[in-house]
């Protein structure tokens, strides 16, 4: 069974509980992109983009690169893994739950179907 780290995940769920951390790793997805690009496109401060981006670079989710006096932003090689399978898990659970209510509930008109007829 996969273990989780509680710590790793709640660093993670805080990060992206924010929409502008988000939309970075959605403009990330794209492709690396410098903090000052970053900014531009979220139309903040340099100070905000860094902010946002030291969140998202503890919990793990991107990986910053400092060449001469532009850091880069890109996308953390391991992103985001470890969250899918705790949502996976969920979402499983989930699915096989709704699987019996459906089984239920096709009982329960085959049922009420019976008692129509014989009466």
């Amino acid at each position: 069974m996969v273990q989780y780290s509680a710590v790793r995940l709640d660093a993670s769920f805080a990060a992206l509980s924010d929409a502008t951390r988000r939309g970075v790793l959605e403009q990330l997805g794209r492709g690396e992109a410098s903090i000052t690009t970053l900014a531009e496109r979220f139309d903040m401060t340099l100070t905000g983009m860094r902010k946002h981006v030291s969140v998202l670079e503890q919990a793990g989710l991107v990986v910053t690169e400092k060449v001469g006096r532009v850091r880069t932003c890109r996308l953390s090689p391991a992103r985001l893994e470890e969250e899918a399978a705790w949502i996976e898990r969920y979402r499983r659970r989930w699915e096989l739950r709704f699987e019996a209510l459906d089984e239920v509930v096709e009982e329960l008109k085959q049922r009420e179907s019976q008692n129509v007829r014989e009466e």
